[in-house]
């Protein structure tokens, strides 16, 4: 393997991969509004090369290198989050200011500078004849950021997309990842009647009906599964809404958003049912639901799902996650730091669902995705395009000397 030229080819495409994270970060677009960034992105693989460039009815880019037989896709998301408060901001976060070491701006880290990396390391493959067995599909993937996994939904339910392992390119803080928990999305609700404000005793507050509901939440959090690697289950209740005719009147209906995050061996159904048996939920006769997804993407589709997501873990001794690591030591000279995600990914849908192994190493630190003043390390970049231009090889080459 020339694993000293892919890190020369790296080098090379430096200021192109910095200005392609840049003309990413200048086209801002949450859920169901990524047409801009999707056309800046098939533009950039038009003038690198690519085999083969699909979008399919979702929006997702679906972009080919290569023709063996072992399909590995690697995918990050197009999507980001809002800006928030621009008066946190220190630059504008969709202009891409560049100093000696960082970029900055809203995507940076989640996940655009991602995206700028895979991209080159197909070119990086291209440029030096690398033709082992493989197939690259680079997948420039929609909606992550409201309904993590849906577009792998999409891509292996209707398109029958099936790779041998799908890396995925989240920030991963240096380290590479092999588990996250499951999370869920889940309503509860409690109905009252009401009455005049003067005359509380005649009506029936649905506001003070939640209150021992969240009482009772707050102690089933304490009280949750345990799993060696993810850790504890854990929830939070995240928002809380009440109706009334008026500011003069007792409430009629209350409604809490809970998050629920899944460890191993935890199943939602399960979670649903433990909020289900909470005695004030019983007494309140409340209503516990999981929320729907199900906004049209910027294609127009509308394809959606319950907000219920899988954990998964691979093991550390897999193939994928050594054929990383191995890829990782070759180019560096050092170890890798094999840990797990504490957020959610895609990786709900391709391995939680669909039992297709996933594994995580993307340029960014955690901290600052979400964050005013978001950033991510040039030299972050240029080493995942570089890692990235040799995971397939070294994988297939793995298999091959089995």
């Amino acid at each position: 393997m020339p694993f000293e030229q892919i890190k020369q080819r790296a080098q090379f495409y430096k200021e192109d991969i910095y200005r392609f994270t840049r003309d990413l970060v200048r086209c801002p677009g949450g859920s169901g509004d990524e047409s801009l960034a999707a056309k800046c992105t098939i533009d950039e693989m038009k003038k690198l090369g690519f085999n083969k460039i699909d979008i399919d009815p979702m929006g997702n880019i679906l972009a080919y290198i290569g023709t063996g037989k072992h399909l590995i896709a690697m995918d990050g998301h197009l999507d980001v989050v809002g800006a928030g408060n621009l008066e946190n901001w220190d630059y504008d976060p969709y202009e891409g200011f560049e100093d000696e070491n960082r970029i900055i701006g809203r995507g940076t880290t989640d996940m655009k500078g991602a995206i700028a990396s895979i991209v080159y390391a197909a070119k990086i493959i291209t440029d030096l004849d690398i033709k082992d067995d493989f197939t690259l599909l680079v997948s420039a993937s929609v909606a992550e950021e409201d309904c993590d996994g849906l577009s792998w939904k999409y891509m292996i339910e209707e398109q029958n997309i099936r790779p041998e392992f799908v890396l995925l390119a989240e920030p991963s803080d240096g380290k590479i990842c092999r588990a996250q928990k499951g999370r869920m999305e889940i309503s509860v609700t409690t109905y009252g009647t009401s009455a005049h404000g003067s005359i509380p005793h005649k009506g029936d507050n649905a506001i003070y009906k939640m209150s021992g509901i969240l009482q009772e939440l707050r102690a089933l959090n304490e009280n949750l599964l345990v799993d060696d690697l993810l850790g504890k289950g854990c929830l939070t209740v995240s928002e809380i809404s009440s109706t009334s005719p008026s500011r003069c009147a007792v409430s009629d209906s209350c409604t809490i958003s809970i998050d629920r995050r899944l460890t191993w061996g935890e199943k939602p159904e399960d979670a649903l049912q433990e909020i289900r048996n909470l005695p004030a939920v019983k007494m309140a006769d409340a209503e516990v639901s999981i929320y729907n997804y199900d906004e049209p993407s910027y294609t127009g589709l509308e394809y959606g799902q319950e907000c219920s997501f899988k954990p998964w873990k691979m093991e550390e001794t897999h193939d994928v996650t050594q054929s990383v690591a191995k890829a990782y030591k070759n180019l560096f000279g050092k170890e890798a730091v094999i840990d797990i995600w504490p957020f959610s990914t895609n990786g709900v849908s391709i391995m939680g669902e669909h039992n297709i192994p996933v594994i995580g190493y993307g340029p960014g630190e955690l901290k600052f995705a979400h964050a005013p003043n978001e950033e991510v390390k040039k030299a972050d970049l240029i080493l995942c395009a570089a890692l990235y231009a040799a995971i397939p090889s070294v994988y297939v080459r793995m298999l091959k000397g089995k």
